[in-house]
């Protein structure tokens, strides 16, 4: 309840508890984010309910032309976007964050794909992406590197020995992180169809507060808008994030010969106050091979 609390930049004493004595519960602090977000009063025991979309500001009466007889439009910033750049300031501000870099060959896990998802999809009624596999190496770099797992809380680094990975998907209200709970008891086609539930009700604007509290790592795929390289930034109070981008048939050396092969860079953005180099580096290296030998994920090899 306090990290909860915390995390949203709330004052406890004004939450109104449920609790034995008047203790405010994490039941609590969800309402009383979710009554500001629609722009009323908490009242006690309220539950929490999917938030509805926010009407877009309407556009504001323009502005007198400059000098050059130029016009210009003021809008106020919707609560979603001045929320989304208060954590991103946070993020900057608050963590010593570095990023590093690989490629990664996605030839064997796309001809994997392409020999099984008709199979898959007739199998699990959900069509099979890259997402999935990108999960599945990222809960196992994390089993190796439980410091990329793990946070800090005032003087204390947590270790978290469960993994809430956090999808980045996009909506029309901006960017939102659902979490894929205990994603490590997950099975290839239980991941994909949360990802495609989450994304509907992105697109709807149903996600709850629940949905999208919490998390231990994050996964943002900038490629589905043609991204070649970002540096993804962190999602406080959560020590490394992934990012993902476009696939781009490259020249690379195989053998001493070259040859094209379907590329993706990728970017592990992480806090140094918590994760090593090595570790950082290491981490990516071993995402990395997982997708280049999906074997991998299926032997724990």
């Amino acid at each position: 309840m306090r990290r909860l609390a915390a995390e949203n930049g709330l004052d406890v004493s004004k939450i109104s508890g449920s609790g034995r004595g008047g203790r405010v519960t994490k039941a609590d602090v969800l309402a009383y984010i979710e009554a500001q977000q629609q722009g009323r009063s908490t009242p006690a025991l309220a539950p929490v309910a999917a938030p509805v979309a926010a009407p877009v500001a309407a556009p504001a009466a323009p502005l007198p032309p400059d000098t050059l007889g130029r016009l210009e439009q003021r809008v106020p910033m919707t609560r979603l976007r001045a929320r989304i750049a208060e954590r991103l300031l946070m993020a900057k501000n608050s963590t010593a964050m570095l990023t590093t870099f690989n490629e990664i060959n996605m030839k064997p896990v796309m001809d994997l794909r392409n020999r099984y998802k008709d199979q898959f999809e007739k199998t699990h009624n959900v069509r099979l992406g890259f997402m999935g596999f990108f999960v599945k190496a990222v809960i196992e770099a994390l089993k190796r590197y439980p410091a990329v797992n793990g946070s800090i809380d005032g003087n204390d680094v947590v270790y978290h020995g469960y993994y809430d990975i956090g999808i980045a998907v996009s909506s029309p209200r901006g960017l939102v992180v659902p979490i894929l709970r205990d994603a490590d008891q997950m099975s290839l086609a239980d991941i994909e169809k949360a990802i495609g539930e989450f994304g509907q009700k992105a697109k709807e604007g149903t996600l709850t507060v629940e949905d999208m509290t919490g998390g231990t790592f994050t996964i943002t795929n900038g490629g589905v808008f043609g991204s070649l390289m970002s540096t993804p930034i962190l999602n406080p109070p959560q020590s490394g994030i992934l990012g993902m981008h476009a696939t781009k048939d490259r020249p690379v050396a195989e053998n001493g010969q070259v040859v094209i092969r379907p590329m993706m860079y990728v970017a592990h953005s992480y806090d140094h106050r918590i994760i090593d180099g090595r570790e950082a580096v290491t981490f990516l290296v071993t995402v990395k091979e997982c997708i280049e030998d999906p074997a991998r994920l299926v032997l724990n090899v």
